[in-house]
């Protein structure tokens, strides 16, 4: 069986909520064959997902153009979206082509749309998966003209066509697609390995470790002018010249691990953040994104499930996080969240993945029935 995975670029949210699905799933299944479509660099997909695949680069979706971790360009985004809609037939179908070549039995795509497309015109069985869905946020971001309309009503005739919508929980409601399956929370939980820093970063028995993580959109925070008295694990590329800062990278343990391990967690509202930390009962320090319709269904979520807070955008960037955090660690410690999504997910592919098998072996002797017809087939 050949299972196709598409993953998208748009931050690392998407990769946290695939790996531990294709995790689970292998040991479901374990002569499963699984490529992973994605322009997210190997490395980092290896990190996360721990079991043998081929990896693809990808464009099955442009996500949104930001002009921070925190702000969406819309223009920038608009004419994105118009550039790849503009030969969107002809796109459509070199996809279903290369799904064809490679044989796939099953596409799952988080949250491509092109895929959905190209397995829906090679009648191939497909499920999209993930906490929120690109047709929604163009709606939010991008509508100025018919045109627009046109292609938000594109990306969803390809959601709409899908087998499934497995809709991660928390998530944007997505009142529109009749074929949704909310599913409950995806996370890969770490493990605390907190003795095992202490000693490798030779910290004081009361010295704070604080994760920062804008979530692999592009773009810093200026660390420098944060406070003395705690240590903070940044990416490396920030080049942080804080003499409180470590590099993420340069320490031997998985993100997972780091989160589990650190006293708190700095970011945006993202679904693998705030569901990894609520697993891992870690308190969340928290700047918003107004202008991203998910935040608003992730923050009442890890509100009632978590420990939180919000901080102003401003004083973030001032280094003004010492009060909030002394706050958020008197909190009561609320019970962990239990990710049963993982499992919920993992046992559904793997049903659809057998019969898409069937199928395929039954279509070889001509006798599989007539699929209907890709919904998401360009006018």
């Amino acid at each position: 069986m050949h299972l196709v995975v598409s993953i998208s670029g748009h931050g690392f949210g998407h990769v946290a909520q695939t790996a531990p699905v294709l995790n689970a799933l292998h040991e479901l299944l374990p002569g499963l064959n699984i490529t992973v479509r994605s322009p997210v660099a190997k490395r980092h997909l290896e990190s996360r997902i721990r079991v043998p695949f081929v990896h693809l680069q990808s464009e099955g979706d442009i996500g949104m153009a930001m002009t921070s971790p925190l702000s969406v360009d819309a223009e920038k985004s608009r004419a994105a979206y118009r550039a790849f809609h503009s030969d969107w037939t002809m796109r459509a179908e070199d996809e279903a082509k290369l799904l064809e070549t490679l044989r796939a039995d099953f596409v799952l795509s988080n949250v491509g749309y092109l895929p959905l497309a190209g397995a829906l015109l090679a009648k191939i069985p497909c499920a999209a998966f993930c906490s929120l869905n690109w047709s929604d946020i163009y709606r939010h971001c991008c509508i100025l003209s018919e045109q627009d309309e046109i292609i938000a009503a594109q990306i969803q005739a390809c959601y709409l066509g899908a087998n499934a919508f497995l809709r991660a929980t928390p998530g944007m409601e997505m009142r529109d697609l009749p074929n949704l399956i909310p599913v409950e929370p995806v996370a890969e939980i770490g493990e605390n390995l907190r003795d095992e820093l202490d000693r490798l970063l030779k910290l004081s028995e009361d010295e704070r470790l604080v994760l920062v993580s804008m979530g692999g959109i592009s773009g810093r925070l200026p660390i420098e002018a944060w406070p003395r008295g705690m240590r903070y694990l940044v990416q490396a590329d920030w080049q942080a010249r804080h003499p409180d800062a470590i590099a993420i990278e340069s320490l031997p343990f998985s993100f997972g691990d780091l989160l589990a391990s650190s006293d708190a967690l700095i970011c945006k509202p993202g679904y693998g953040s705030f569901v990894e930390a609520a697993c891992s009962g870690i308190p969340v320090l928290y700047v918003d994104r107004p202008d991203w319709p998910e935040s608003p269904a992730l923050i009442a979520w890890l509100r009632q499930h978590g420990r939180c807070a919000e901080i102003a955008h401003g004083a973030l960037l001032r280094g003004e996080i010492r009060e909030d955090l002394l706050r958020l660690w008197d909190m009561p410690k609320p019970p962990a969240v239990s990710a049963s999504g993982v499992t919920q997910v993992a046992g559904w592919l793997k049903e659809r993945l057998r019969s898409s098998a069937d199928g395929r072996l039954h279509r070889a002797h001509g006798r599989a029935p007539a699929l209907p017809r890709s919904p998401c087939a360009p006018q």
